[in-house]
């Protein structure tokens, strides 16, 4: 699955000013609910709270992965926020974050759900990529990057 079948104009927020870990998944979980009607923004808000007990989705250098798992979802979908300010994420190298790209998936994608975590996690290693995606001002400028690097990453 390429990262841009996940992700819509109406699902990234450019300069959000979340100020904690709470508010940045609040905004993520509107975003993701924008376009389904299937799922609660509650539901969607809690499931992630959830899984970032298990350990933080911050991967290090500005860049946090939130994701859950979700019963009766169909198909996999993404919301990505660029934050005006770092906040604290609890990330593994103790750095604030500023880039999150949140991952809704089915429960039953188990094998796919990493697939696409993994892909995530290369492309967002990227610190040219981020830096570009820190310079951007708008959301179209965002998803433009995204659908590139997304398209470089399948051609590598």
């Amino acid at each position: 699955m390429k990262i841009t079948d996940l992700i819509t104009l109406d699902r990234i927020n450019c300069d959000n000013s979340a100020q904690s870990k709470k508010k940045v998944l609040e905004a993520l979980s509107a975003l993701l609910v924008s376009e389904s009607s299937d799922i609660s923004e509650e539901g969607i808000f809690e499931s992630l709270i959830n899984r970032e007990r298990l350990g933080s989705t911050g991967l290090g250098h500005g860049v946090a992965l939130p994701h859950a798992r979700l019963p009766g979802r169909k198909t996999a979908i993404g919301a990505f926020i660029k934050l005006k300010q770092s906040i604290d994420f609890d990330a593994i190298d103790n750095l604030p974050t500023d880039l999150l790209f949140c991952l809704l998936v089915p429960d039953h994608f188990t094998d796919e759900h990493l697939e696409i975590l993994a892909q995530l996690a290369k492309i967002f290693s990227n610190e040219a990529f981020c830096d570009k995606l820190r310079a951007s001002n708008t959301e179209e400028q965002l998803l433009q990057l995204l659908i590139d690097q997304s398209n470089n990453q399948n051609t590598d």
